[in-house]
Parts: C-alpha cells; sequence; structure tokens
C-alpha cells in the first residue's frame, strides 16, 4: 500500500512539474514586448469582429498623413454631407506588463509606500501611451479628434479607472479614451446603434427619391390613361351609333320586305351556303 501512494505521489508531482513548465513557457511569452502587443491586438481584433461588420473597420491603416505609422485597427466613421469622405477612429491595443505586475506584487508585499511608487510607474506608462497614440495616429479632419486605448485585462483597466482623475486627465491633455473588454464592447455596440441609425435615414432618403420617381411616372402614366380612356369612349360612341341608329334604320327599310316563309328560308339559305362551299372547293 505504501508502495502505491509514493508510486502515486511521483505520478502527481511530475504532473506539476510540467505544468509549472507550461507557466514558465507562458511567462516568458508574455515577457516578450512584442508578443504581449500581438496578445492585445488579437484580444482587440476579436471584439471588433464580434460586433461590427467586416467593412465597418480597417486594420493596420495609416491615419496621419505624412507618417508612415499604421495603428493596429481604426473604426469608420461618417464625415461631412459636404465631403462625403469617411474619417477613422483610432484604436491601439496596450499592455504595460511589468507595472502591473509590479503593482500586484506591492499589494501582495502590502507595503503602502511600494504600492504608491508602482502605481506612479503604471501611471507614467498609461500616460506615455497616450501621448503615443495622439502623436502618431490623431490628425484631424482625416481622424476623429480623439482616440482609444485599449487595455486587454479588466484589473488592469480597473487600475487606470480608480486613480483620481486619470481618466479626464488623459481625455483633457491627450484626447484618449481608455477601455477594457467590457468597456470597449459597450462601446461598439452604443456605435452599431449609431450606423443602424445613420442607414435607416440613408435608407429612408433612398425611398422618398423612389417615390417621387413613381410620383412623375404616376403622373405621365395618368395622362396615357386619359388618352386611352377617350379613345375607349370615342369607339364606345361608334357602337352606339352603329347598333342604335343604323340598325333602326334597316329594320326600317327590311319592314317593306314580305317575309318568307320559314320552310322556304331555311332552304334559300342552305342553298346559299352548299353554293359558298362549292365555290371554295372550285377556288
Amino acid at each position: 500500500i505504501v508502495s502505491e501512494r509514493l508510486e502515486a505521489v511521483q505520478k502527481g508531482l511530475g504532473e506539476m512539474q510540467n505544468l509549472a513548465s507550461g507557466v514558465g513557457d507562458l511567462k516568458k511569452v508574455l515577457s516578450n514586448v512584442k508578443t504581449r502587443g500581438v496578445l492585445g491586438e488579437i484580444q482587440l481584433g476579436n471584439i471588433l469582429e464580434q460586433i461590427l461588420a467586416p467593412e465597418q473597420y480597417d486594420q493596420n491603416v495609416k491615419t496621419k498623413s505624412g507618417s508612415d505609422a499604421h495603428v493596429e485597427f481604426a473604426i469608420k466613421l461618417p464625415g461631412n454631407k459636404a465631403s462625403g469622405k469617411e474619417i477613422y477612429l483610432p484604436i491601439d491595443a496596450k499592455f504595460p506588463q511589468e507595472d502591473f505586475v509590479r503593482l500586484q506584487a506591492a499589494y501582495d508585499g502590502g507595503d503602502v509606500s511600494v504600492i504608491e511608487v508602482a502605481n506612479r510607474d503604471l501611471m507614467r506608462s498609461i500616460k506615455a501611451f497616450a501621448k503615443d497614440i495622439k502623436e502618431k495616429y490623431l490628425d484631424p479632419p482625416n481622424t476623429t479628434d480623439f482616440g482609444i486605448m485599449f487595455l486587454p485585462i479588466e484589473g488592469l483597466f480597473a487600475e487606470v479607472a480608480r486613480q483620481p482623475d486619470m481618466i479626464a486627465l488623459l481625455q483633457r491633455e491627450y484626447k484618449i479614451i481608455v477601455t477594457g473588454p467590457t468597456t470597449l464592447a459597450a462601446m461598439l455596440n452604443s456605435l452599431q446603434m449609431g450606423f443602424k441609425t445613420l442607414a435607416i435615414q440613408k435608407r429612408t432618403s433612398e425611398v422618398w427619391n423612389v417615390l417621387g420617381a413613381v410620383k412623375t411616372e404616376f403622373g405621365k402614366f395618368g395622362g396615357v390613361l386619359a388618352k386611352a380612356q377617350k379613345k375607349i369612349n370615342e369607339a364606345n360612341n361608334e357602337i352606339d351609333n352603329l347598333v342604335g341608329t343604323r340598325t333602326r334604320m334597316m329594320l326600317s327599310k327590311l319592314k317593306k320586305v314580305e317575309e318568307l316563309p320559314s320552310v322556304d328560308s331555311d332552304k334559300l339559305i342552305d342553298d346559299g351556303m352548299n353554293d359558298a362551299i362549292e365555290y371554295d372547293s372550285e377556288a
């Protein structure tokens, strides 16, 4: 029994070592800045794909004229009616992992001074990201005068949101709105409702144009119907004249003709029909 238990313990330790190795590999992946950026970009792309239609946003867009910087995603928004040109709303994913991990470690340690220092470092990184987005991607009127910074972890967004005046400062100084996965989804749903309203307005305008064209064509159709009705009335009057007046005149003339007995009239008609048939055969 002791041998079986020791064997089970050894097996469990082996599984724990494999799990620890996997965690180490994940840590190595997340420690790479480029990899973290790709993970944030993938998450951002998944959220956009679930809420918006493909034609409502673009990926890797150069939004600022004279700059080669490409923002990860940009939502297409309708421009003014005069130009009819679309404008972009830049969205960039950021993930300051080192600062966030240090802050979590400071919370675990419980040292207030260390927590304050880690908080300041994290907020400094967030401000640097906001400045970077503003300088690289915002270019009114080609873009909106504000951009969106996407933080792929809700806990990271919560740390930024709990800081006094941080959200307002980023909007005031850098024209940047900070979002997490949930808040971004809510914002995109609001935009989607706006897109639907614009689509309804556009379709309404098209319907009015169609109705205007139908009204014009219906006026022409009414004129054609009036002419046709006039011709029909003229033909009807001719028929009434033929059936009424002409018929009465012929009947008055026929009154002077003596009627034949029915037998004689039938014979006369049959002879006429036979003569007609023979004539047709000879022809």
